[in-house]
């Protein structure tokens, strides 16, 4: 009897591993079937960019292709070049984003919920001020501040504050009522109420303030480096461009695409991280 069981056992045994295999070759298929699907523009246009100017459709001297570009970052990291200038505008774009994100917020806080006659004063000139063009700021922040590193902290800083601020603003604004009547009807202070309640229902819309506000610092940075610097990845661009260096010029825009991609992902993964609970919250309750 358990001679012919054991036989049943093994061919059960058997067959749940082939079939364990071919669903994991299914996933691995279509992962990479979405992959193609997804990155098909992408290799399309990379292609097309290094045959064009091999084959004479584009000169070489103005448009470089993603093989010497790639080599030209390569050189770039050996000499040490490239690490320089990444950390130089780095270094300045975090100092300009956390002072934005140490002022905007609190005062985000202080709209949200404070006094609503206050408010309506205050919030008019903050939307006019937001719509300020910063490139019109250039000449007045120089002026102010000279051409060194404080004039470009504080572009960073005024670009910056304005998406963390209204964001904020919306957020507290919008926590649900009934939370902020319940918690008050059991007897909770005030600081409770700021960082138990407000705070984690406002703290998407703050977020995604924050996620935008350290785009516009990066990018903006770039703009404010080409103009009274000599070093960082804005300078770079300009240097390149100036001294015709097209190689180095299209190395320094991927470098500066690529850290727009990474810094968005960043975000995207510490949100994540920090809002799960919301989402498994949102999901259950569906």
């Amino acid at each position: 009897m358990v001679a012919e069981i054991n036989p049943l056992i093994s061919e059960h045994a058997t067959s749940e591993v082939s079939k364990s295999n071919e669903a994991g070759l299914k996933r691995i298929v279509l992962r990479v079937k979405h992959w193609i699907t997804y990155e098909l523009s992408l290799i399309v246009f990379l292609l097309l960019w290094e045959i064009a100017p091999r084959i004479g459709l584009v000169k070489d001297t103005f448009i470089a292709p993603p093989s010497v570009v790639l080599l030209t970052i390569w050189e770039m990291i050996k000499t040490g070049e490239l690490f320089r200038h990444v950390g130089v505008s780095f270094e300045r774009a975090i100092i300009g984003f956390i002072l934005a994100t140490v002022v905007a917020i609190p005062l985000g806080f202080l709209l949200g919920r404070g006094h609503k006659t206050f408010k309506r004063v205050v919030s008019p000139l903050l939307r006019l001020l937001q719509e300020v063009n910063p490139f019109a700021l250039f000449p007045i922040f120089m002026l102010l501040f000279g051409i060194g590193e404080v004039s470009k902290v504080a572009m960073i800083f005024w670009v910056c504050q304005w998406p963390i601020l209204f964001h904020t603003i919306n957020g507290v604004g919008n926590v649900d009522p009934l939370l902020i009547k319940s918690a008050r009807s059991m007897g909770t202070n005030k600081k409770t109420l700021i960082f138990k309640v407000i705070l984690p229902s406002a703290l998407p819309g703050i977020f995604t303030g924050l996620k935008i506000g350290s785009a516009t610092a990066f990018f903006m940075l770039i703009a404010a480096e080409m103009i009274g610097a000599s070093s960082g990845l804005g300078w770079l661009v300009w240097n390149s461009q100036i001294n015709f260096q097209i190689p180095k010029l299209f190395a320094a825009s991927v470098i500066i695409s690529v850290l727009g991609l990474l810094i968005n992902h960043l975000f995207i993964r510490l949100e994540h991280r920090l809002l799960g609970w919301k989402e498994a919250t949102f999901g259950q309750s569906q």
